[in-house]
């Protein structure tokens, strides 16, 4: 079960990512046979092409079982996705792999609004990645990143550069590029048939709408989450954990009640030549959310956090062209520079945030909050910690 998860500050790929809670097992040598494995698990090349591969292995799978064969029960497929996800976890933990705290009702219950907000994110995930290319849906995820920006200049005294309003701009034009391009395509291909076109483009539109709620949905978990954990204290595989435990009757439940169970729809759902497949799909995307927490880590520890954001920046680029290489998705000249601008936005935005934390506060734009007061600018300093 993963949205969008952490390639930089804002964005969310993964429910759990790199944290102070969290160290990546490293066995201590016992022999000098040992020393080529601690070698390779400190070379920085392995963690960074391990966290690439389980992100486009994740949008892979899911846009392999949301639209190849008319998949429509994308509450279920979220269910089985975060029951992988617990399972796979405990047996982590029962293997001392990972650590998380054990489930405690009162925390749960503070928990509780952000999984809502969580499951809002996802779902509307699958619903927007099923109507819209992967390239297309990879170039809109980047307007999260806006939403959440100012999000924090409106409620944690955030503030945004100039630098990072170029990259935002940057990210708009190459959403505007790309559904253009779309539009295009789908005139151009169908149209011979007025209504196969105009059928194209009302998916188009309803993937486009889909992608709204879940940039707004994205943005309010982000929040909700930095907002509900200085009340818990979380470590990322407790929030990971917390995150699965707490969706997974509401999914069912969601499933049962919303969704067409009955054997007509099941059969055109898992198709008997293909159901292995996609079975296998679903399990592979739900431990791709484990796998995407695990090298990001990774990566942080055998790197550092600049690299990983610039990582997280470049990861984008593979992933939209994953949907050109497995997928029919139109490669066209407009689409091309679509993933390009979105691409350059992505590492403009990297660099404007290195170049925030690492240097003074100048040259901010008039977006920062009010002063504070002693009390507040505590409470907001306990946020960065």
């Amino acid at each position: 079960m993963a949205d969008g998860k952490k390639t930089d500050d804002y964005e969310l790929r993964d429910i759990g990512g790199p944290g102070k809670g969290y160290e990546p097992p490293m066995s201590t040598p016992r022999s000098s046979g040992s020393a080529p494995i601690i070698a390779a698990t400190n070379n920085p090349v392995f963690p960074v092409l391990s966290y690439c591969g389980s992100s486009i292995l994740m949008t892979v799978t899911n846009k392999y079982v949301l639209s190849g064969f008319g998949f429509n029960l994308n509450f279920f497929l979220l269910a089985v996705q975060s029951i992988v996800c617990v399972v796979a976890i405990q047996m982590c933990k029962s293997s001392g792999i990972i650590t998380y705290r054990d489930f405690n009702t009162d925390e749960a219950r503070k928990w509780f609004p952000v999984s809502l907000l969580l499951i809002g994110t996802i779902y509307t995930s699958t619903k927007a990645l099923q109507f819209l290319s992967i390239p297309v849906y990879t170039i809109f995820k980047n307007l999260t990143i806006i939403l959440i920006a100012y999000g924090e200049v409106l409620w944690f005294g955030g503030s945004v550069t100039g630098m990072a309003l170029f990259s935002f701009g940057l990210m708009v034009l190459s959403s505007i590029i790309a559904a253009w391009a779309d539009i295009q395509h789908a005139l151009q291909s169908y149209g011979h048939s007025e209504t196969e076109a105009s059928a194209k483009v009302s998916t188009l539109n309803a993937g486009y709408m889909w992608m709204m709620f879940n940039c707004l949905c994205s943005a309010a978990y982000v929040l909700g989450m930095r907002k509900r954990i200085k009340l818990t204290n979380f470590k990322d595989f407790d929030t990971m954990f917390y995150n699965n435990v707490l969706s997974i009757p509401i999914l069912l439940v969601s499933s049962l009640l919303l969704e067409n169970w009955s054997s007509a729809n099941i059969e055109i759902n898992f198709p008997p030549l293909q159901k292995n497949r996609i079975i296998l799909a679903m399990i592979f995307s739900g431990l791709s959310s484990v796998f995407i927490s695990y090298t990001s880590a990774w990566c942080v520890r055998v790197t550092s956090s600049t690299t990983y954001s610039m990582v997280g920046a470049l990861n984008k680029l593979p992933i939209a062209l994953s949907g050109l290489i497995f997928f029919d998705a139109p490669i066209t000249i407009p689409s091309v520079s679509a993933i390009g601008v979105g691409f350059v936005s992505g590492i403009v935005y990297s660099l404007a945030k290195v170049k925030q934390s690492s240097g003074p506060k100048a040259g901010i734009l008039p977006t920062t909050s009010v002063p504070m007061s002693a009390s507040s600018q505590s409470a907001r300093d306990s946020f960065k910690s």
